[in-house]
């Protein structure tokens, strides 16, 4: 890739690290959008495998377990940032090191059963290495939060070599991507007198919001096993006729 101008650079990075950028950032910011290329191909990869999933379960089984998948990889400058924070050199090597999110791919599911279901079936696969796993279903953050979190690697293969790349996936359903989105947006809102108020209030709609997750996986549980029942007494009914 040519080397980026410095207009170019400081019209995407405004604010990143003021109106004139030095030589050394411009560098750091063009060899993060030469690399691009690998988290995009890993994010392609991990969304390819769970569309893979959801049409098997889709034509066998007449269900989807996946509702939406968004991808999603950080530009240099979420990069920069983060690294910056955390106090870690700012180099391509670096991020690849220190950060497990550059790539991120976010599933939703209609059922919190999906999510493990979907879980399971990607992390089994041969070439998907899981390096951790974070349950905020069973265990949520104090603020509310519920999600599943994987960090896996998987591999991209290009041309001339085969790259391991991590890719931060986060599985939940639904309801819980409405909560999550909404308190994201919200918090940045906040004042000082109305924080607790309003944190307290954000805990108590997600929890609300985990109940009547939790209803419908029971009434979803209730319909699938009725139909199973339907289907294995059409199939006796059906035995017995041709054996008479």
């Amino acid at each position: 890739m040519a080397e980026i101008e410095r207009t170019k650079v400081a019209y995407l990075f405004d604010g990143l690290t003021g109106d004139i950028l030095p030589e050394e950032a411009v560098k750091i910011i063009n060899s993060f959008m030469v690399n691009e290329y690998l988290y995009l191909g890993a994010t392609r990869e991990i969304t390819t495998k769970l569309e893979n999933l959801n049409d098997e379960f889709k034509y066998h089984q007449d269900h989807n377990p996946i509702h939406q998948i968004r991808a999603r990889v950080k530009t240099p400058k979420s990069i920069i940032n983060k690294l910056t924070r955390r106090g870690f050199e700012l180099s391509v090597e670096s991020a690849r090191n220190n950060l497990t999110d550059i790539a991120g791919v976010r599933v939703i599911c209609s059922y919190i059963d999906d999510i493990y279901l979907i879980a399971n079936l990607l992390t089994s696969q041969d070439d998907i290495e899981v390096i951790r796993i974070s349950d905020y279903i069973k265990n949520p953050k104090p603020n509310g939060y519920r999600s599943l979190h994987l960090i896996v690697t998987v591999p991209v293969f290009l041309s001339e070599s085969t790259e391991l790349v991590k890719v931060e996936i986060q599985i939940r359903t639904i309801a819980m991507d409405f909560w999550a989105s909404l308190e994201h947006e919200l918090r940045y809102k906040l004042t000082n007198e109305k924080t607790e108020e309003i944190t307290r209030e954000l805990k108590d709609c997600a929890d609300g919001i985990a109940n009547i997750d939790g209803r419908m996986q029971n009434l979803h549980s209730i319909l699938t096993l009725s139909k199973d029942r339907e289907v294995y007494s059409s199939n006796k009914i059906f035995t017995c006729s041709q054996m008479a």
